[in-house]
C-alpha cells in the first residue's frame, strides 16, 4: 500500500526515502512494545502500592498477607520478563475493563 501525505494541493505519494524513513520509525515503535508495556505495568504497580502505603506507618501493624502481596508487586520486573507475560499482566475483562491477573487483587 502506497503511503501519502495530505497537502493543500491534495494527496502526494511518499518518496522512496520517506517510505524508508517511515518503515524505520514503525519498526522502532514495534520494537519498543515490551518497554511500553513494562512502563504501564510499573505504573499500575505503583498505584497498588500507594493504596496500601498507609499500612506501613509505624503505628499500624501490616498484616502478613498484605506484606506478601506488596512484595509480589515489587517482584514483578524479575518474575515477569517477557512480552507474553506482560500481556497476561495487562489483560482486562472485556465487560468491566478491570485487570484480570490475580497479582493485582489485594488480599
Amino acid at each position: 500500500m502506497t503511503r501519502v501525505h495530505a497537502t493543500p494541493n491534495g494527496l502526494v505519494e511518499f518518496s522512496p526515502q520517506e517510505e524508508t524513513a517511515r518503515n524505520i520509525e514503525e519498526q522502532a515503535w514495534n520494537n519498543a512494545s515490551a518497554i511500553r508495556k513494562l512502563l504501564d505495568i510499573k505504573e499500575i504497580r505503583l498505584q497498588k502500592l500507594i493504596e496500601t502505603d498507609y499500612l506501613a506507618n509505624s503505628d499500624v501493624t501490616m498484616p502478613d498477607n498484605i506484606k506478601t502481596w506488596r512484595q509480589s508487586l515489587r517482584d514483578i520486573p524479575q518474575d515477569f520478563s517477557t512480552e507474553e507475560q506482560y500481556d497476561l499482566l495487562l489483560a482486562r475483562d472485556e465487560e468491566t475493563g478491570k485487570l484480570t491477573h490475580s497479582i493485582w487483587s489485594k488480599p
